[in-house]
């Protein structure tokens, strides 16, 4: 990736978050305004995030001459592999927290109650911990398949 697209590609990032919310603040404001101004903000950040992304990590197609690098698995498959490995993990973290947070918050009310049910309620909150773990299991099975 030659440095003008990565200067264009960081402009555009930034003119993604900054365009919606002056559009926004120059007119009316209203809560429907202030809803569509933060999905577009959100579609085209997070859209040219994802595009940046996968040209960063596509690099140069290997020619014949390299076969030695496209035997080390550089390219784009092992960038998408890395993004896979992430995002597992972080979006099995981010339901394993929404679904601790509710099932601890009922356990705490539950244990001020009755104080009898602690082991049981403590047996949800570790189930709903084991969904961040499952998914740090699933990143390094998928780390373990690019090395």
């Amino acid at each position: 990736m030659t440095l003008a697209i990565q200067i264009a590609l960081c402009a555009a990032l930034i003119l993604s978050i900054f365009i919606p919310g002056l559009v926004f603040l120059k007119g009316e404001r209203t809560k429907g305004r202030f809803k569509s101004a933060l999905a577009i903000n959100l579609f085209t950040f997070f859209g040219l995030l994802i595009i940046a992304t996968v040209a960063l990590f596509a690099g140069a197609a290997p020619t014949f001459a390299d076969e030695a690098q496209a035997a080390a698995g550089s390219g784009l498959k092992e960038g998408l592999g890395y993004i896979a490995a992430a995002l597992s993990t972080g979006i099995s973290c981010l339901g394993g927290g929404i679904a601790v947070a509710s099932a601890a918050s009922a356990a705490l009310g539950a244990i001020s109650e009755d104080q009898s049910i602690l082991g049981k309620s403590l047996i949800y909150v570790g189930l709903a911990e084991g969904v961040c773990l499952y998914g740090l299991i699933i990143s390094f099975m998928i780390i373990g398949q690019l090395g």
